[in-house]
């Protein structure tokens, strides 16, 4: 897993390389919340997608994209049965209490990455 470095801002974007992959990312707040799209190799991959603590983004080896992305709500805790009681992020507080997290192939399940 690696920590894809964001500012606190409500509108950004950022080109990194990832497994090899050319990977550019458009992260931005509305009023029904944070948004992202996923660019790989200049093409979009998915948009629009909603933010969400510990959901992942793509979730799809029908898009070609090795690996995945999840919001981390570092401040979050776990009920008794485990379940994660973080909250969906917000652009203030990128960086302090939610982080977007590359989930590497060996960080998911087989066939899912």
């Amino acid at each position: 897993m690696l920590i894809v470095p964001l500012q606190t801002t409500p509108s950004q974007s950022v080109q990194v390389t990832l497994a090899n992959q050319n990977v550019a990312l458009d992260v931005y707040q509305k009023s029904t919340g944070l948004f992202i799209n996923v660019y790989l190799n200049g093409a979009l991959l998915i948009g629009g997608v909603i933010c969400q603590n510990l959901n992942r983004i793509v979730r799809s080896l029908y898009f070609g994209f090795v690996g995945d992305f999840a919001w981390v709500d570092v401040h979050g805790t776990t009920d008794a049965n485990g379940v994660s009681l973080g909250s969906d992020p917000v652009y203030t507080g990128i960086g302090t209490q939610y982080f977007l997290a590359y989930l590497e192939e060996s960080d998911l399940p087989v066939g899912e990455g």
